[in-house]
């Protein structure tokens, strides 16, 4: 049985957080102003002004995520609290911290407003589960890995984190924490993977974070990527020096400095462990190392070396000597992880492409074990209770294993694809391609016309390997082009699966093509069977890539590799993990064609060229050393012409690949004969630049995609502000907008795929709109969907994304909130004693309610009032959406209301209205504001014009019997409910001594009015007790007639047909019954009550006032749910 330990006390944190949030609102607001100012004087020609600090003005909008998560992305570590292994951290290669209570049920992202998104490592202090360190920047040095900006620690379990320093480490591989003292740790350090730095090597705090002290540094070039802890003394550790360096070009793993250093006095004095080990007499480098301690027995220690005669070591005198037990080292520098059984030191786990699982101590691995799951594991734990117990973690995702690693369970519940690009269709609902990294190229829908949202199903797999660009027919939108790494490029005909691959080949003789790993594809917006598709040169194809020709020579720089030297020495067939990741250079990175003409064309190259061509190829200018502040041959991220003038274009540059941290977007009006840098606002702690887009309307407004998040501008560049709201930390590798929805669609490195629906208010947002009281966007066109049930109950261990909310979606801008409403007064409110004012109850209820609503009415063509709704009153832009229905046709009974509140059917509804023009009008106190909305109807539907007017004349008819229906359901409801307690008190009073005697007559004509108001009644109400329940069958009756109408209604309003035979049958039948049953109604209100109550009157007695139905019976679960 596991015990838990005791939680430590938290330090009070709320002061200092709060003296930041005041200080960083102060400087948001001053640096605003500035902002504004600048605007004013730099403002494009057109534009409208910029308001001052625009972003505040939306903060009540949200971006929706819609997954997928049937693909993962890369996992990087778990830490598990094992007093306790339901409570799970996830750390992410790039979409943050997730952490599970419930042994992998439901995940929550614990880690969204840190300032990245990269995590190394995440430690647990084992004498206080509330305390978490996590450890930023991935350590598996691919090209594609991102950087961290230090560490970061929790004290109440993830929900809030405080960075603690060693911000220049970039790359954290390992967090060890004492097992007694939890603010006693070391953090293995690799530092900058792009070039040389100081800070690498161990840290060690004592003090919780406070202060750091670099305990082990060998040099500039070589990091740390593990450390070890004995379990049993913790001033020993083992930590792996490694040597290691990426470049655009290339990757160097290993040099003569890396190794295994121990320390046994808590790093004071450290020491080189040579005995056994591959590099104890020289002769060659040392790469990539993996440690791992048997926890039963810390004498024995294994580790995974990359060397010329590395592969799998064991010692058994805590390091002093090591013997080599296998040459099993899968791929180095992207893996290198050892796990040891914690219940068994002869079984071994190394992690690569594939699970190697050992037996033997290392002799010899089984490859077979593991199936049926994606490869490339960077992640295991394994349950030190019960090692049957395992999770792992692949580019792939979060892996289960209950038996030992023989059956795994894909935890498919979490939205962490690492996309690259995507491309957006023009269908309805419209849909996005893109690929991923190690997860292949997907296609999925922006919404589903299904209730239950978006779900992995949705989603079909379209390429293989790692995904990069997507390109959709821009007229036959089931034409798609994908693409894999090094040129691998398919085209595939959605509609029946068939797929080609048409990769562009040299001819016989020739030298080969280079790809790069993300080879750019894009098509014509001229002329939709042409392609273009970059190598090392741009093919350009007319038959979408059956054929391809070559626009102009090598585009690129054409450098030879093979002379540049990595670490000081030009890499050879003996450098470790000699240019892993880069299958070629120099290579095109990106391309862009004019929308203006197709005879300008640009491109962008790894090595730093940018390229521009004015005649549809036949020349080629390179135009990059025009741009201001670039260094030389720095990687191109992304060109992309403008809709302003055929000479406009954006370039961004990633320096990253080169160490250089900068930000750089650049604009040009005349093909690059000249730049003008427009980064201001963006800090360099935004990271790299990866994608500018231009706004299709507003070409002022462009938006940037950056390593860690998304930025907006509204005069062109001049100035950026970052847009956050809901959107987490996270790379923003492409930025798309549908243009007919102007849905901005963002492809992120680690977090899948984001909507910001409907960018009207920021595309509209000036100086004008933010100083008016009420502005009300125009709302786009709208459509009468059909929405189906697909599934039934699925539990949560699901992933499902919402789907956009229904209907026409209306965003209105107030200047000032709405102020709240005062709370009702009724007659038993109390006051405090000696003051007019609400009681305190009700003064806190007033509190809560921070701002009022907006008063929304929909009007048709003909000036009639369709809807009638409130809307959010916050300052800044609100957003609520009209669902394209009349009004209700009546309240909910109270047994409706029930229902509602606990999930169950609708209520009332009005129909869906027909297709047209409306008016919206939005009423805020004294200011109104109105738009016209179109209504679209569901494409999919076709229905004669002949019974679209039957269909709507009978709808019309059952509307209005629904509203007239519940109105009598609610006269003698309330006539009932009246009835009902006068009798009762009647009779609790018959027996009480000083009681008024109610005459005779008086009871016996009650009586009487109550058996005809309860016959009149039970043809409007369904007992509560005549529900069905799972006993002996009841007596048939009828469905009351305010539900026999309402389900004839919804029957109409949901199959686009005239109403069939049965149905108009129905319609007479329910004419009949409403009549007579309305004419009951009003008999007894207009002639049997007045008259019970005049003898009441006269005889002194209080009369008969109907009353609010009250609800019947007992709780909803013992009856029938309507649906």
């Amino acid at each position: 049985m596991r015990k838990t330990p005791d939680r430590g006390k938290m330090p009070d944190l709320a002061r200092e957080e709060m003296e930041m949030k005041q200080t960083s609102r102060t400087l948001r607001r001053i640096l605003a102003c500035m902002v504004f100012v600048l605007a004013a004087t730099v403002s494009t020609p057109g534009a409208p002004g910029n308001p001052q600090n625009p972003t505040d003005k939306f903060k009540n909008l949200e971006f929706r995520e819609i997954g997928p998560a049937v693909m993962g992305g890369r996992i990087d570590d778990f830490a598990v609290v094992e007093s306790n292994p339901n409570i799970v951290y996830v750390g992410t290669a790039s979409g943050g911290v997730w952490k599970t209570t419930n042994n992998g049920t439901t995940w929550e992202p614990v880690f969204d407003k840190e300032g990245v998104s990269t995590i190394g490592d995440i430690a647990i202090a084992p004498s206080d589960p509330s305390v978490v360190w996590v450890g930023s920047g991935e350590p598996n040095n691919r090209q594609s890995s991102s950087w961290g900006d230090g560490i970061y620690k929790s004290l109440d379990g993830g929900k809030t984190w405080k960075k603690m320093g060693l911000e220049a480490t970039h790359h954290i591989g390992r967090i060890v924490i004492h097992p007694k003292h939890p603010d006693v740790l070391y953090v293995a350090a690799q530092g900058h993977l792009w070039g040389p730095n100081p800070e690498r090597g161990v840290y060690k705090t004592s003090d919780g974070g406070k202060t750091w002290s670099q305990v082990l540094k060998i040099n500039d070039d070589t990091g740390v990527n593990d450390i070890a802890m004995d379990p049993e003394s913790p001033d020993i550790l083992y930590a792996a020096a490694y040597e290691r360096r990426r470049t655009p070009f290339g990757f160097n793993g290993g040099g003569p400095d890396s190794a295994i250093y121990k320390t046994t006095d808590g790093g004071v004095t450290w020491k080189k462990l040579t005995k056994g080990l591959p590099y104890e007499n020289g002769g060659g480098d040392t790469g990539r190392i993996g440690l791992d301690i048997y926890r039963k027995d810390p004498n024995i220690v294994y580790a995974e070396i990359q060397h010329e005669k590395g592969g799998t070591f064991r010692s058994e005198d805590k390091g002093e000597t090591w013997k080599r037990m296998g040459e099993t080292d899968p791929r180095p520098s992207y893996y290198s992880q050892i796990r040891i059984d914690p219940n068994n030191d002869l079984r071994i786990w190394e992690l690569g492409a594939q699970m190697f699982y050992s037996e033997d101590g290392g002799k010899t691995f089984n490859t077979q074990r593991v199936h049926g799951i994606h490869g490339d594991y960077h992640a295991m734990w394994i349950d030190p209770v019960d090692s049957n117990h395992m999770i792992t973690g692949s580019d792939g995702g979060i892996h289960w294993s209950y038996d030992a690693g023989k059956n795994w369970d894909f935890l498919n519940v979490i939205a962490i694809g690492q996309f690259y690009e995507i491309a957006l269709d023009n269908e309805k609902p419209y849909h996005i391609c893109g690929g991923l990294q190690d997860n292949g190229s997907w296609c999925g829908p922006n919404q589903t016309l299904t209730r239950d949202g978006i779900v992995n199903e949705d989603w079909q797999v379209i390429h293989g390997g790692d995904g990069f660009y997507a390109a959709i027919d821009n007229v036959e939108p089931w034409i798609v082009y994908t693409e894999s790494q090094d040129g691998f490029i398919d085209r595939r005909d959605m509609r029946t699966g068939q797929q080609r691959s048409i990769r562009p080949e040299a001819k016989a003789g020739e030298p080969h093509y280079r790809f790069q790993w993300n080879s750019p594809v894009a098509v014509s917006s001229h002329e939709h069977t042409t392609v273009y598709y970059g190598g090392n040169y741009l093919f350009k194809s007319t038959n979408r890539g059956d054929t391809w020709t070559r626009l102009g020579g090598d585009l690129t720089t054409g450098a030879d590799r093979n002379k540049l030297p990595i670490l000081g020495k030009v890499p050879d067939k003996n450098t470790l993990s000699r240019h892993d990741g880069v299958q070629e250079y120099p290579t095109i990175t990106t391309l862009s064609e004019s929308p203006l003409t197709p005879n300008v064309l640009w491109v962008g190259t790894d090595d730093g060229n940018l390229q521009v061509t004015r005649d549809g190829g036949k020349t080629w200018k390179n135009v990059a050393g025009k741009a201001p502040g670039i260094p030389k041959g720095t990687y191109v991220s992304r060109v992309v012409a403008s809709k302003t003038g055929e000479g406009a274009a954006f370039a961004t540059f990633d320096g990253h690949r080169s160490d250089d941290y900068g930000v750089y977007i650049f604009a040009t009006t005349d093909y690059g004969e000249s730049w003008k840098a427009i980064r201001n606002g963006i800090p360099d702690s935004a990271g790299s630049v990866h994608v500018v887009r231009e706004h299709p309307r507003n070409t002022n407004l462009l938006l940037a995609g950056t390593e860690f998040g998304l930025w907006v501008s509204w005069d062109r560049g001049a100035n950026w502000t970052a847009l956050k709201n809901n959107f987490p930390t996270v790379p923003v590798n492409d930025i798309e907008i549908q243009a007919r929805e102007n849905d901005l669609v963002l492809a992120t490195h680690g977090r899948s795929i984001w909507i910001f629906p409907d960018l009207t208010p920021i595309e509209k947002m000036d100086a004008n709109v933010a100083g008016s009281p009420l502005t009300l966007f125009p709302p786009r066109t709208a459509t009468t969907w059909f929405i189906r049930q697909r599934r039934w109950s699925a539990g949560q261990k699901m992933f499902t994304a919402k789907n956009p909310a229904y209907g026409a979606l209306l965003s209105y801008y107030l200047k000032e909130a709405i102020p709240p409403e005062a709370p009702k007064k009724s007659g038993d409110d109390k006051t405090d004693a000696g003051e007019q004012r609400p009681r305190r109850e009700a003064r806190a209820e007033a509190a809560e309610k921070k701002e009022g609503k907006v008063k929304i009415t929909v009007i048709d063509k003909d000036g009639k009032v369709v809807r009638e709704f409130d809307g959010p009153g916050a300052a800044g832009v609100n957003r609520t959406n009209w669902d394209l229905r009349y009004n209700p046709a009546g309240e909910p009974t109270p047994e409706q209301q029930e229902a509602i509140a606990a999930g169950f059917g609708f209520g009332p509804r009005g129909p869906l209205v027909e297709p047209g023009e409306y008016t919206v009008k939005v009423k805020a106190g004294d200011k109104e504001a109105t738009q016209k909305v179109t209504v679209e109807e569901d494409n999919r539907i076709t229905i004669s014009a002949t019974d679209r007017a039957a269909r709507h004349e009978a709808i019309e008819k059952l509307y209005a019997m629904a509203k007239s229906t519940d109105k009598d359901r609610r006269a003698i409801e309330g006539i009932q409910t009246a009835l009902t307690n006068a009798r009762e008190e009647w009779k609790k009073d018959a027996g009480k001594p000083n009681a008024a005697k109610i005459p005779e007559d008086i009871v016996k004509a009650a009586d009487e009015l109550q058996k005809k108001v309860d016959a009149a009644a039970e043809k409007y109400i369904r007992p509560r007790l005549a529900l069905g329940n799972a006993g002996p069958p009841f007596e048939w009756k009828p469905d009351p007639l305010p539900n026999q109408v309402q389900n004839l209604l919804n029957d109409l309003d949901g199959f686009a047909a005239a109403p069939d035979g049965q149905q108009q049958e129905k319609m007479v039948e329910l004419t009949t019954l409403t009549g007579e049953a309305s004419a009951a109604v009003k008999s007894i209100s207009e002639g049997d009550l007045p008259a019970l109550n005049k003898k009441m009157n006269d005889a002194g007695i209080p009369h008969i006032v109907p009353a609010p139905p009250r609800p019947r019976g007992g709780p909803i679960g013992d009856g029938e749910s309507e649906h």
